[in-house]
């Protein structure tokens, strides 16, 4: 998994080309996942931080994952490239 890539977004991993999002030119992309971005725009463009936290916790608990995996996942959001340089906005 060292060549992975995670959606800069919700972290999910982008393991196959179908998980990948898209840009307008219809080209995946190696940042984003097809939940979070289509067509070079974020899907829910107004979107916080803790939203995303809360959207994510959710669908990690329906899945029945350890709650360590789901705090680690968590934890990483905040480094994310759509969320890196938002945390100190108000």
């Amino acid at each position: 998994m060292e060549n992975t890539h995670f959606c800069q977004s919700c972290g999910m991993p982008l393991t196959t080309e179908d998980a990948k999002g898209t840009e307008n030119n219809g080209l995946k992309t190696n940042d984003y996942c097809r939940y979070c971005y289509e067509d070079s725009h974020f899907k829910n463009p107004d979107m916080n931080l803790e939203e995303m936290k809360d959207a994510v916790k959710m669908h990690m608990e329906k899945k029945k994952l350890p709650a360590y995996m789901v705090q680690k996942a968590l934890n990483i959001l905040p480094a994310l490239k759509r969320w890196k340089n938002k945390q100190f906005v108000i």
